[in-house]
């Protein structure tokens, strides 16, 4: 039977708990004596491991930006950087003291000294003052904790007044923004005092640095560029060692494992390719306050663009020197920037892309880089889209090669007529519409695309479905979506809301949606390819970092790639092209390309639309140039987009409309086919 005895029980319980302990106990003892004596070496190797830290060196230099044919056009200059890392048991006291020295005998531009940072500074250097501020009740709440340490803070900085600030002289507010940058991000972070130190500085702090406890002197880098302000806008900017990452991108780049006051790239080139274009910084082991450098940093990798600079300068010159030509012609009060791209499209790659933006001042007239405008802005195309519609006739079946339509103004009931720009076009078939850029062929059409049996003053109907159809065709070609160009912040321009017959027509002849220059380059390099859509690049390699000035080892190199491929005969894009050579031998494209070897394109002149009062709503009806270009026709090695927008407007002294289109697209043509090709 068994024993129940509570005793018995109790007994046992704790004879198992005594030999339970004991067995762990041996266990341990064991463990420990094979650490010690067979596993010492890992053992040390952890503790070691735990009493290490790994630190890292400043940014390293960017990689280099070069031209197609290898011009350095960013690259890197050394600079004497002072910083500033606080240590520990660091007295606000003794940062004021270095803050004072510091400005004595540096010259540091305090422009950015806010008004809070100063009254901070006032607080730090006169502590018993700022706690007079503070009266006896919110001193109690505070101790209550009915007010928190912020508010405290911020009651003292808001009672400071104006007449205390006044008594601080230059010298105060520069040693007030120095030590702003000695306390300023995470309290173990190197503070950059100040970059692009002058010599006298630089030894000034070396010579001195016992008694400026946690400043410090190094060399750094800064961006310079070659060819000034060429191309500027698309190379980007970059952080500078000062402010370290702005706060819009700090997300961003955080969660990247970078450090607050790297220096990162911020717009456009510098910002796209941040990864390949970044250094790798030095990295130190620290143990026991020895630092050792355990791996050494290097500067970026290399890009090499497609951009040929030569050619970019020519044009950004051509560009600005017809604006101001323009500027002195009749009926260009509101035309003020002009946009140009030019690639290869048998790869997509850009060959040169400038806008230039001209203002009228009282010392005459200001030009300014525009080139974003390439990317962002969108205009209204005119005609030069008529070969998209022609392809979306010939897509349908609506149009067969040689169909004659006779030329003649379109008209609803209710409505004005449509007309094309001459009443005296006569019959002309899909090479002469395109010749002599006939309205009233592309209304008919886009008519035959609607299923809609015209006659002369009828009502009219249409649904989403002929509109639909066209924008697939033209968004297929390139026009109403991006271009994949390695660029941020690209538009995809404006798509009308509406839908009806009028609208169509418009659509039809370039007069609805807007497009951007990189999408018109898109598109015409889609016909000049027989519907093979290329990816517009800027970058074509990239190259390993090298020690020297010597160009590295190709990383990468960037193959032309194909975005989509249109699903229209090949047959039709050639029926296209050779409308666009016909424009380009009649009165409309005579001369366009300057003395470009036989070349094809399309001229486009479209309705706009100013706000000339500037009050936010368009005002004014204006008249807009665009052209879209290749040559030679039958081997193309480079194509060429052209906008010119508000050139003249309809309540002009006369009907006069500058052709500054057609002369900045002729004189860089003609410099590009004697020099270039």
């Amino acid at each position: 039977m068994e024993n129940k005895n509570p005793e018995v029980i109790t007994k046992n319980r704790i004879i198992f708990l005594i030999i339970f302990i004991v067995i762990c106990f041996v266990v341990i003892i064991l463990k420990l004596g094979y650490l010690q004596l067979f596993n010492i070496k890992a053992s040390l190797l952890e503790l070691n491991k735990l009493s290490t830290k790994t630190v890292y060196g400043p940014s390293m230099p960017r990689g280099r930006i070069y031209d197609r044919n290898y011009n350095v056009i960013v690259d890197n200059v050394g600079t004497n950087l002072i910083s500033y890392k606080k240590e520990s048991e660091m007295k606000t006291s003794d940062e004021i003291k270095i803050a004072y020295k510091l400005a004595e005998k540096l010259d540091v531009n305090y422009s950015d000294l806010k008004d809070r940072n100063l009254r901070e500074f006032y607080l730090a250097n006169n502590k018993e003052k700022g706690d007079a501020k503070i009266t006896d009740e919110e001193e109690k709440l505070y101790e209550r904790r009915k007010i928190k340490a912020s508010e405290i803070e911020n009651l003292k900085l808001e009672r400071i007044t104006d007449e205390e600030l006044a008594t601080y002289t230059n010298l105060d507010k520069e040693a007030a923004y120095i030590y702003y940058l000695m306390n300023n991000g995470y309290y173990y972070d190197e503070k950059t005092i100040k970059d692009n130190a002058t010599d006298e500085e630089y030894a000034y702090v070396a010579q001195n640095l016992s008694a400026l406890k946690g400043v410090s002197i190094s060399t750094s880098w800064q961006r310079i560029y070659p060819y000034g302000d060429t191309l500027r806008q698309i190379l980007g900017n970059v952080s500078t060692s000062k402010t370290g990452i702005p706060e819009e991108y700090k997300a961003e780049y955080l969660n990247k494992g970078y450090s607050l006051n790297d220096r990162v790239g911020l717009s456009y080139l510098e910002y796209q390719y941040e990864d390949e274009l970044k250094g790798t910084k030095d990295e130190y082991e620290v143990k026991n306050g020895k630092k050792t450098l355990v791996k050494k940093g290097k500067r970026g990798n290399d890009i090499i663009l497609s951009i040929d600079i030569n050619l970019q300068i020519e044009l950004e010159k051509i560009i600005e020197e017809e604006l101001i030509k323009a500027k002195k012609e009749a009926n260009t009060e509101y035309y003020d920037h002009t946009s140009v791209i030019i690639t290869d499209p048998n790869t997509g790659q850009i060959l040169a892309m400038a806008s230039k933006q001209i203002t009228t001042t009282s010392d005459g007239y200001k030009i300014s880089d525009y080139t974003t405008n390439v990317l962002t802005g969108s205009d209204t195309p005119g005609s030069v889209v008529k070969g998209a519609s022609m392809l979306v006739g010939y897509k349908t079946g609506n149009l067969k090669i040689g169909d004659v339509f006779y030329d003649k103004c379109i008209k609803f009931k209710n409505t004005p007529k449509k007309c094309s720009w001459s009443n005296s076009l006569g019959a002309l078939n899909d090479i002469t519409a395109l010749k002599f850029s006939s309205n009233s062929y592309q209304f008919q059409l886009a008519l035959k695309v609607a299923n809609v049996d015209y006659y002369y003053n009828m009502p009219i109907n249409i649904d989403d479905t002929a509109l639909n159809t066209y924008r697939s065709v033209f968004n297929s070609l390139g026009l109403g979506v991006k271009s994949g160009i390695d660029l941020p912040f690209e538009t995809e321009g404006y798509k009308g809301k509406a839908s009806n017959a009028g609208l169509l027509l418009n659509y039809s002849i370039g007069q609805y949606d807007t497009y951007s220059v990189l999408q018109l380059s898109s598109y015409i390099n889609t016909i000049i390819n027989d519907g093979k859509r290329l990816k517009l690049n800027l970058v074509s390699e990239i190259r390993d970092a090298t020690l020297t000035d010597e160009l590295g080892t190709v990383k990468k190199n960037y193959e032309k790639e194909i975005l989509n491929e249109v699903d229209i005969d090949k047959v039709y894009f050639e029926r296209v092209k050779e409308g666009f050579k016909s424009v380009m031998e009649g009165y409309l494209g005579k001369g366009y390309m300057g003395n470009s070897p036989n070349p094809a394109g399309k001229t486009g002149t479209s309705e706009s639309f100013y706000d000339a009062n500037l009050d936010g709503k368009v005002d004014t009806e204006t008249y807009s140039k665009s052209f879209i270009g290749y040559a030679p026709y039958d081997n193309p090695v480079m194509s060429i987009v052209a906008i010119s927008p508000h050139i003249s407007h309809k309540n002009g002294s006369s009907s006069y409309t500058s052709n500054v289109n057609k002369r900045i697209v002729s004189r860089i043509c003609n410099i590009f086919f004697e020099n270039y090709k």
